[in-house]
């Protein structure tokens, strides 16, 4: 199979790929390779989780909210019967009690964090966007190591609104996780700052 985005083709290209090697996504008629990770890639998405899941996932009983469940890299199914694989994504507990399980996941997210990787600016920021609005995602996060900056939107009828913009160096109340105040520079998975000797 290329690695290279193909046009036109159905989604029974997609299921033709074999499971285990199924590093791709199926959406607006094409078939797109996921971008292999860096290492900014990785540890934001390893950051990005460290910093909601345990204090959203569940009570903790040391200051977590529960409400949700948190996955990475979980292949989903939407409405539209598009594939979308992205990198954090959560569903309230509220709206699906029990966990989402399967492959892929028929349940619709709602919240989604996408880190940008240069090869795929345009997917997460344009096409996905577009995607993920069709299919009413209430939350889109946008996470760019390439400028430290984390964007928070909101669904709203007419596009996504943006809510908060931030840098590397903010702390911000961010949508849907807003009850708690989270260290962008945590999200892209830096160490806290060393307190002076």
């Amino acid at each position: 199979m290329s690695q290279s985005l193909r046009r036109g083709v159905s989604i029974e290209a997609f299921w033709a790929i074999p499971e285990t090697e199924r590093f791709h996504e199926f959406y607006g008629g094409e078939l797109v390779p996921k971008a292999t990770p860096s290492g900014e890639h990785g540890g934001a998405q390893v950051g990005v989780a460290a910093a909601v899941a345990p204090r959203f996932q569940r009570p903790t009983g040391g200051g977590g909210v529960g409400g949700w469940w948190i996955a990475t890299e979980v292949e989903v199914k939407l409405e539209t019967g598009e594939i979308v694989r992205p990198d954090v994504l959560g569903w309230r507990r509220e709206r699906c009690p029990e966990r989402p399980l399967g492959t892929p996941v028929q349940v619709r997210p709602d919240w989604i964090c996408e880190i940008i990787s240069p090869e795929n600016a345009k997917n997460d920021t344009v096409k996905k966007l577009r995607l993920y609005h069709l299919v009413a995602i209430s939350h889109y996060w946008l996470l760019d190591p390439r400028d430290g900056t984390l964007t928070v939107m909101r669904w709203s009828q007419d596009g996504f609104v943006t809510v908060v913009r931030a840098e590397r160096h903010e702390i911000v109340h961010a949508e849907p996780f807003d009850a708690l105040a989270l260290s962008v520079s945590a999200l892209f998975g830096d160490d806290p700052p060393m307190d002076p000797p």
